[in-house]
């Protein structure tokens, strides 16, 4: 495997990772490598710090697999405390950030769903969102 930090052509950097980079180059040329921000298929490798291996043949430690459930409880207990003092606004989203930036709507903190087309205008227009592309799981849906 093969990391490369990544740049679109509205300047979002990310980091992605392929088996080889002939396998970027392949993905890249066929229009499989997009911007997971604004979803830009002008892509190129963008400036990267060298990776130093470890002195010898040490290898870096592998994280137990109790070392990665209490990594992931951990994750989900900010991700839930996050969204505890964020309002579930559903379908609404665009709409409601959308007032909020024009000052049509008091400010607040919101989660929701938006589509690719919805995230691209709001970001288009200057409003500050996060997209992610995380199950948020609507409030009474969870198991």
């Amino acid at each position: 495997m093969i990391v490369f930090d990544l740049k679109c052509g509205s300047g979002h950097v990310f980091e992605a990772w392929f088996g080889s980079s002939s396998a970027y180059e392949s993905q890249l040329s066929a229009g499989h490598v997009r911007c997971p921000i604004c979803d830009d298929t002008d892509i190129a490798k963008a400036l990267m710090a060298p990776a130093i291996p470890m002195k010898g043949n040490r290898k870096a430690p592998v994280p137990s697999p109790d070392a990665v459930k209490a990594a992931m409880k951990r994750l989900a207990t900010q991700q839930a405390k996050a969204l505890e003092s964020s309002e579930w606004v559903g379908g609404a989203f665009a709409d409601r950030a959308r007032a909020m930036h024009l000052g049509e709507e008091k400010q607040a903190t919101i989660h929701g769903q938006a589509s690719l087309a919805e995230v691209k205008a709001l970001v288009d227009e200057g409003v500050p969102v996060l997209p992610l592309r995380l199950p948020i799981v609507p409030p009474g849906k969870a198991n």
